[in-house]
């Protein structure tokens, strides 16, 4: 199976159903009056965090999901029906994001988790709704709200206790095959690890871990170099980084210098993932040179190091218990920045969205356009002269009227809303 990590798409939540127009028509009922129902609200869509998904490879193909719209409302004084939610199921450990405002909408880190994406518009009012003692007999209705529009960014990171990084060939899908019944591609040359792989840990005292062999990381990979920058990301989960370091320079490279080069690309990279606490493994230490560049790594670093080989099993057990015992006492690590989480909020007064924006397009034309304008223009029913007559009144209400003559707008110019053309009088 492809896997993917990384993918844009759209939502649409449903629109509601619209409003009726109807009269209460019985026998020896005199003067029924208006009968008409409000319209059903319409279907969000909604993210299921699922435990048996291990890529977003079902949302590559996917560039609009649409929510199903509201039923609308009936004579008689029924109410249409709501429709269902669309539930889209992704992986455990996906964050989503609203990608034009670059903010996070929602983090699935278990089953069952739901992130409401797009909300359902609400049924439009049927023409029952609208009577009052001045209008006792309204002939019009309103039409369903549009659901809510968002451009979504969604991203997986894997779900695990530890990861194995390091650079390409330096032994982490060896150790992660020697300790779990995970299978990953092994082969002697770069980037022959092109996937995370998972795998479940059980340590000879009972307890368990899941492990994550990361792709190789190299030189510049916080910058995008190599495979690092495409899976990077996927560290930010685990409480416990595993450092692991070809000690027998079987690639040609320097061990000490690995080692300084993949710290510095931990430290480059967001997260403040070198701060997290971290298990250097001298792997490969049945070939040789090993033991020798062992002891002038030491000498060099002052670390502690655990010595391996993942090909023979050599001292497995000892890392194993190792990392058991850290992920004890390590307690999850938000995905925010520091600077972030901590980041102080002065709360002042904010004024609303304008209703409107009046743009002047020529001597006599002006152009009247704004989000909350749109869904009111949407939400009227244009058969209907009362409707009209009730979309100008709210019109006039936000003081669109003064608003027009303070542009120098005069009697006879035209007003263009949306797909409707109106007629200033002053």
């Amino acid at each position: 199976m492809m896997f993917v990590d990384q993918v844009k798409l759209s939502v649409q939540g449903g629109t509601g159903g619209n409003g009726a127009v109807a009269y209460r028509r019985e026998l020896k009922v005199e003067r029924g009056g208006p009968f008409g129902g409000n319209g059903g609200k319409g279907g969000s869509i909604i993210f299921v965090g699922d435990e048996g998904l291990s890529t977003l490879l079902d949302l590559r193909y996917s560039r609009l999901i649409k929510g199903n719209n509201g039923e609308n409302g009936r004579n008689k004084g029924m109410y249409g029906a709501c429709a269902k939610n669309t539930y889209v199921r992704v992986p455990i450990g996906t964050t989503i994001y609203d990608d034009d405002k670059n903010i996070v909408i929602g983090d699935i880190t278990k089953k069952g988790d739901q992130v409401i994406v797009a909300l359902g518009g609400r049924g439009g009012r049927g023409n029952m709704a609208f009577a009052s003692n001045s209008n006792k007999c309204p002939d019009f209705c309103e039409k369903g709200e549009p659901g809510e529009e968002r451009n979504l960014r969604v991203e997986l990171r894997v779900l695990a206790d530890c990861g194995l990084v390091g650079f390409p060939s330096v032994g982490k899908s060896t150790i992660i095959s020697a300790v779990s019944a995970a299978r990953p591609k092994i082969a002697s040359y770069h980037f022959t690890t092109l996937v995370p792989n998972l795998g479940m840990v059980r340590v000879n005292d009972g307890r368990s871990f899941v492990m994550a062999d990361l792709p190789g990381i190299i030189e510049n990979a916080h910058n995008g170099a190599g495979l690092g920058l495409q899976f990077l990301r996927h560290i930010e989960r685990c409480r416990v980084i595993v450092h692991v370091i070809d000690m027998s320079g079987s690639e040609g490279r320097d061990p000490y210098n690995d080692y300084l080069t993949i710290n510095q690309e931990l430290k480059e990279y967001k997260m403040n993932l070198i701060n997290r606490p971290q298990i250097v493994v001298a792997n490969k230490m049945d070939l040789p040179e090993a033991k020798e560049n062992l002891e002038r790594f030491k000498k060099l670093t002052n670390v502690e190091v655990i010595p391996i080989s993942a090909y023979t099993k050599e001292n497995l057990d000892v890392l194993l218990y190792k990392i058991a015992d850290l992920l004890a006492v390590t307690k999850e690590f938000s995905l925010y920045e520091d600077d972030e989480k901590d980041m102080v909020v002065n709360y002042t007064y904010e004024p609303e969205e304008a209703f409107f924006t009046i743009e002047k397009m020529n001597s006599d034309e002006w152009d009247v356009t704004g989000d909350k304008l749109h869904k009111l223009f949407l939400m009227t029913d244009w058969t209907s002269d009362m409707s009209i007559n009730r979309f100008i009144r709210q019109l006039r209400s936000h003081g669109l009227d003064d608003a027009l003559r303070d542009k120098g707008c005069k009697n006879g110019d035209t007003i263009h809303i949306y797909d409707w053309d109106f007629e200033f009088f002053d």
